[in-house]
């Protein structure tokens, strides 16, 4: 067993641990890893640990890797198995285990691999990853005899998600799941809902041989619409390669972001919770925030990352969150994590109790036209002062009111602009909306003008 290790600084990121698999992460890191969270867990208390694993080829190695770590520090260490992070989430929740690992790379590409983990129910990012890089390096760990216990939960968690099912139309809907983990939990799921069924690349291969498995991406649900239109299919659900973010397409094969489906699954919850907070991202349309106080509900905006809006759920107790990147949380009748797949099971049950078709709930919420979100170089040591710089610059402005709790949000009679710094990268994002296309020119015409004036080159706005 491996003592004290340094490990590539680039690993450790914001929401999770990630690498290049052989380059810049290998098996020694992810023990090393191991012993350091083990090391946390054991030093608040905790005895028990979740392990689960997605469908990459390097997975079942690094999981091994994990577990090792885990138990040289005295953890029980419950083996969950492959399949979708969700899977792994509902574990930790249901074997009442101090805390939880998924062995996944999520939607990057085929040679990386990552460790995402959660401690007491809570995130575990942040700061907290940062300190096992120093744990790591220091050899500082507890050490211990524990133990392994296989736990298999891929049917327990299946049963749990159909147990929120509501029927009420005989749908036809098409799946991707893209080869990844969530694969076989959509074989069993979708083997046991009514109506039409058709599944497309539910073979778990880590290669990924049809498509990247990145629903937000609108090229990688070009197979999903194709299958939509070729079967008559009401709707197209897709996930991304470890199943905690969700792709939709109506049955003209029409995208719903994020921000939309979490207006039409608010629906539901509203009506069982007249008045509760709804919690969206700093990137979401203005129309979430229209239409969940028009359904009764007061909608809360919040900062991107899916770890920081489900620390804000659970401070706020609001049963529904998501962002534009389509982590969607549930608290409603589940557990508060984000699980994709359940995220679907709720979407065909707001569906089936609806009059209205998906098609249908779409075209009912105000038309808007924006930008996608764009993505655009800025040196590390520079992209937090921009974001300062523009919002000193706007500061006496006439005419328009600031939101600054994640980057600038400014808004006007116009509509909207975004500029706010990744937590991820060496970049600054931006987006604008409004509700015209002569208003859309303006505010793309307002944010060149503040990059400009801060020296940089511009994104092409389209």
């Amino acid at each position: 067993m491996s003592e004290a290790r340094t490990l590539d600084p680039t690993i450790l990121r914001e929401y999770d641990i990630r690498g290049v698999v052989g380059e810049t992460l290998n098996a020694g890191d992810v023990t090393a890893i191991g012993r350091a969270f083990g090391t946390v867990v054991a030093g608040g208390g905790g005895r028990s640990v979740a392990v689960g694993y997605d469908g990459r080829l390097s997975s079942p190695d690094l999981e091994s890797a994990m577990v090792d770590g885990l138990v040289a520090c005295g953890l029980t260490v419950y083996r969950v198995g492959l399949g979708p992070s969700p899977m792994l989430y509902y574990a930790a929740k249901t074997l009442d285990a101090d805390a939880g690992v998924m062995i996944t790379g999520s939607h990057n590409p085929p040679e990386y691999n990552g460790i995402k983990m959660g401690l007491q129910n809570a995130s575990f990012f942040g700061e907290q990853i940062q300190e096992l890089g120093r744990i790591a390096a220091s050899g500082a760990f507890t050490s211990g005899t524990g133990e392994v216990i296989d736990r298999p939960v891929m049917k327990d968690y299946v049963d749990r998600m159909l147990q929120d099912f509501e029927d009420g139309k005989t749908l036809s809907v098409a799946w991707d799941p893209g080869n990844g983990a969530a694969g076989e939990a959509v074989q069993m799921l979708t083997s046991r809902l009514p109506g039409k069924q058709v599944l497309l690349n539910e073979t778990i291969d880590g290669t990924f041989p049809a498509h990247h498995p990145d629903p937000t991406v609108e090229k990688n649900l070009d197979q999903l619409k194709q299958a939509v239109a070729a079967e008559g299919c009401d709707l197209g659900i897709a996930f991304d390669g470890d199943g905690d973010r969700i792709g939709v397409v109506d049955s003209q094969g029409r995208v719903l972001w994020g921000d939309q489906l979490l207006v039409i699954l608010a629906r539901d919850v509203l009506k069982d919770l007249p008045g509760a907070t709804i919690i969206a991202d700093v990137k979401a349309s203005q129309v979430f925030f229209d239409e969940i106080a028009r359904m009764g509900g007061k909608p809360l905006m919040w900062r991107t990352g899916h770890s920081l809006i489900k620390s804000k759920m659970a401070e706020t107790g609001a049963p529904l969150a998501g962002e534009m990147s389509a982590h969607i949380f549930f608290g409603h009748r589940y557990y508060g994590f984000d699980d994709a797949l359940y995220v679907a099971v709720r979407l065909l049950s707001v569906i089936n109790g609806a009059e209205e078709s998906l098609d249908e709930l779409r075209d009912g919420l105000p038309a808007m036209v924006n930008t996608p979100e764009l993505r655009f170089p800025c040196e590390e040591s520079r992209k937090f002062q921009v974001i300062e710089d523009v919002k000193q610059a706007l500061r006496d402005v006439d005419g328009i009111s600031i939101i600054d709790i994640d980057g600038v949000r400014v808004q006007s009679e116009d509509g909207w602009w975004l500029l706010r710094a990744s937590n991820t990268q060496a970049v600054l994002v931006a987006r604008c909306e409004s509700s015209s296309e002569e208003g859309l020119a303006r505010l793309k015409e307002t944010l060149v003008g503040q990059l400009t004036a801060c020296g940089l080159e511009p994104p092409d706005l389209g």
